[in-house]
């Protein structure tokens, strides 16, 4: 009987476990890509701004955009990775 018992919950865990870790598994990867989009992206403006301190106006507000954008795409992978986990 035991060994029917512990049959079943080897065919059962691995699903979910393997679900848990490709959800972990994708939110780890689409932050550290956008940490490192966001870090290329302030490198890129230091830069600008060190050449041409007078433009640092235009430089800062042309970074904004792709700024915001990066982080929402670390936050709905985050989410949508929470929403795998939650829904399984």
């Amino acid at each position: 009987m035991l060994d029917v018992a512990q049959e079943a919950t080897k065919a059962v865990i691995p699903e979910v476990a393997y679900a848990y870790a490709g959800a972990a598994i994708g939110a780890g990867l689409a932050v550290i890509g956008a940490g490192l989009g966001i870090g290329k992206l302030a490198v890129g403006t230091a830069e600008g701004i060190a050449r041409q301190p007078s433009a640092a106006g235009q430089i800062t507000a042309a970074t904004q955009l792709p700024l915001f954008l990066l982080e929402g795409v670390a936050i709905l992978a985050v989410v949508g990775s929470l929403l795998i986990i939650l829904m399984k």
